[in-house]
């Protein structure tokens, strides 16, 4: 069977608030690790987020 091309991540706040998103990635084009800039409740501002595995 073939591998998926869009593979689920999760987008890990760089806080430490534990907060986290889950979204989707085409692993074909984007080859390297997602970063972005999101809102983070916990911390009640626009933080960096960057690409984790999920567990």
């Amino acid at each position: 069977m073939a591998k998926a091309v869009t593979l689920k991540i999760k987008l890990q706040s760089t806080a430490d608030t534990g907060f986290y998103y889950v979204t989707k990635k085409n692993s074909r084009t984007m080859t390297d690790k997602m970063k972005k800039k999101k809102y983070d409740p916990i911390a009640k501002k626009h933080v960096e987020f960057v690409e984790t595995k999920i567990k």
